[in-house]
């Protein structure tokens, strides 16, 4: 009997560690926190865009169009939602205020006059983060670097008033199959569906510093963090999940 009691207190313990959910939503595929408003706004791959409180409750939602939508962060400056669409593997911005869509900006497949992102339907452009004054979108991919379509990070310099974004830059981490960015307190995050881990990429030192694994029955499609360093992740299962406090 003591050795069950034991057991379950372990249980306990290891529950206490992994995420809670927050709220159901089908297929989540993309989140981001706004500091301006306290709020979570995620997408899914059925082209509704959602805003929620920090505990959950629905506040607003809205079909967009059909669009398979992967990823999303949040231009401060000028108001707008950034969203990620694969298969067209555009950007879309969106209004925050009303949802109504300002425009679609499509990105020139070449870098260094060779092919790098393919159009698609086994990889494609998921995670979506704006930093300063450039874009960072990560291709989903289990191809490596120099090869055409491979698992890197393609840097964007953003802007409202063109039409189509050419890649200055990428980001090779080395790592494959990234679904999700997010960018806190000076490194980016990436996060890996397949395996169940959570990165912390280094500006400073230019590479992978920490890694943690995730639960692996989820499927982490979006990470982001709020303002007192909760992670919350959209899985593509149905489910938004919060980790309070989390630690790397």
């Amino acid at each position: 009997m003591k050795s069950i009691f034991l057991v379950f207190l372990c249980s306990l313990q290891f529950l206490s560690a992994n995420a809670k959910v927050l709220t159901l939503i089908p297929e989540a595929s993309g989140i981001t926190y706004v500091k301006k408003t306290n709020t979570l706004f995620v997408v899914n791959d059925e082209g509704i865009l959602y805003e929620l409180n920090l505990k959950g409750k629905i506040l607003r939602k809205k079909h967009l169009g059909s669009y398979d939508l992967e990823g999303i962060s949040f231009d401060s400056k000028n108001d707008l939602l950034i969203l990620a669409i694969e298969g067209r593997d555009n950007i879309l911005l969106v209004h925050r205020n009303n949802f109504h869509i300002k425009k679609e900006i499509s990105i020139k497949r070449k870098y260094k006059n060779k092919l790098l992102l393919k159009k698609d339907k086994k990889r494609g452009l998921e995670g979506i983060v704006l930093i300063d004054s450039h874009v960072y979108i990560s291709n989903q991919s289990n191809i490596a670097y120099p090869k055409e379509d491979a698992s890197v990070i393609v840097i964007l310099p953003y802007t409202i008033k063109k039409k189509k974004l050419k890649i200055i830059r990428i980001l090779d981490h080395g790592l494959k199959d990234i679904s999700g960015l997010t960018y806190y307190k000076g490194d980016l995050y990436l996060v890996s569906d397949k395996k169940s881990t959570i990165y912390q990429y280094s500006f400073k030192v230019k590479r992978i510093i920490k890694k943690k694994k995730l639960n692996k029955s989820h499927a982490q499609e979006g990470i982001t963090f709020d303002k007192k360093g909760n992670l919350y992740i959209a899985d593509d299962k149905g489910k938004i999940l919060v980790y309070k406090n989390f630690k790397m």
